[in-house]
């Protein structure tokens, strides 16, 4: 028998959007590579709204499957610095025109171990604030406020330092640790000076031809340490571009089995200014280097002086939108490539680098090569969908 009180309930029930009576159990993720090239290590990135099909389950228990139901190591990350997950990622390789599907469902809470970290980064305020970050292929570290009045080696400078590496582990806190970071013990080492040239990929803005830049940053805000990606936030203090004061918030994000670096500056000016952004890479005296205007990067490559006993090669590369590039060009201490800053004043922007003793690239025309296939990468994203799990 139906009481008036099931009636009622039953009514209600009916009422209810489809979408919210039951949340998928699964959904399936379609990626696909367009390019005949092989993809290595590709992020794919899926925003919560793309997940909503699980019912707005929390981001930290996403559990990704490949089509052989193995588990796909995940990372829930926030991107908008307000502590909250926003996307996941996951990585994957893929051959010439390659298309993998794999399954995404929800469970227990994920939980990482040790060896899974492919990715890290710190505030190291025992290093007169700098901030060091590295991955499975290269390690890098920015200044801190600190820095400009130590007394026994004081520097202003807002470079991206360099330090190589030829082990897959991650080797920073040992490295600040012991403090014999500028010899190679078998792991790599601090062979490059960046000093106040822009080092591998520091940028600045440029106007009446010349580059403006900042002093050390004076604030940090991680957003995501691993096990896949590492990236942060760091303020720098106002600083005068041709008479126009400018402040910048750069966003760094580094993925594990990459060579290079995503690099946001959100610029804000007390006036209405259009903004041209010049990124750099250290000038040294003998250097090969190239471009492609159609694709947007430059790469160069050089003998690292300070390597006095390995005598290695050191490439470094950085890769813009081609529809924003300006030109190629120089100063007195650095490569440039000047770049239009967007509308929304946040020039965005790769660089890197790659060493010849990592075992990763042989050679100069090796290294082009995998800067020119990543540009290839950034015209033509990994295509992804994604769809309710057939039943």
């Amino acid at each position: 028998m139906i009481t008036t009180k099931n009636t009622l309930l039953l009514a209600l029930l009916a009422a209810v959007p489809v979408s919210y009576q039951a949340a998928a159990a699964s959904l399936t993720v379609t990626a696909v590579n367009k390019l005949q090239i092989a993809r290595p290590s590709e992020t794919i990135e899926l925003s919560a709204k793309q997940l909503a099909g699980l019912g707005g389950a929390r981001l930290n228990t996403i559990h990704v499957k490949d089509a052989s139901g193995k588990e796909v190591l995940c990372q829930a990350v926030d991107i908008d610095g307000d502590y909250k997950p926003d996307d996941i990622i996951f990585q994957a390789d893929f051959a010439p025109g390659e298309t993998k599907t794999f399954t995404i469902s929800t469970g227990k809470k994920v939980e990482y171990k040790k060896e899974d970290f492919h990715a890290y980064g710190r505030f190291v305020r025992e290093r007169f604030d700098d901030f060091a970050w590295e991955n499975d292929r290269i390690a890098h570290r920015i200044y801190g406020k600190a820095l400009e009045t130590w007394e026994g080696e004081p520097l202003t400078s807002s470079a991206v330092d360099v330090w190589v590496k030829q082990v897959p582990y991650l080797v920073i806190d040992g490295w600040y640790m012991l403090d014999n970071y500028h010899q190679n013990h078998g792991e790599g080492a601090d062979f490059y000076p960046a000093g106040t040239t822009r080092g591998d990929g520091g940028n600045g803005l440029w106007a009446a031809d010349k580059l403006w830049v900042s002093k050390n940053f004076i604030d940090s805000h991680q957003l995501a340490n691993g096990p896949i990606r590492v990236s942060f936030e760091l303020t720098y203090p106002p600083f005068n571009v041709n008479g126009v004061k400018v402040t910048e918030v750069k966003r760094i994000s580094l993925d594990a089995g990459q060579n290079l670096d995503h690099y946001q500056s959100f610029y804000k000016t007390e006036s209405p200014a259009e903004l041209t952004t010049g990124i750099g890479i250290r000038k040294v005296d003998v250097v090969q280097k190239d471009s492609d205007k159609d694709k947007g990067w430059l790469t160069t490559w050089e003998v690292l002086k300070q390597d006095k006993k390995d005598h290695s090669n050191l490439g470094c590369a950085i890769v813009v939108d081609p529809k924003l590039l300006v030109t190629t060009t120089e100063d007195k201490q650095n490569e440039l490539v000047i770049a239009r800053v967007p509308q929304d004043n946040t020039a965005s922007y790769y660089a890197g680098f790659g060493w010849d003793h990592s075992g990763q690239f042989a050679d100069y025309s090796a290294w082009k090569t995998y800067v020119d296939q990543f540009a290839q990468g950034l015209l033509s994203p990994i295509d992804v969908s994604v769809s309710a799990a057939a039943q």
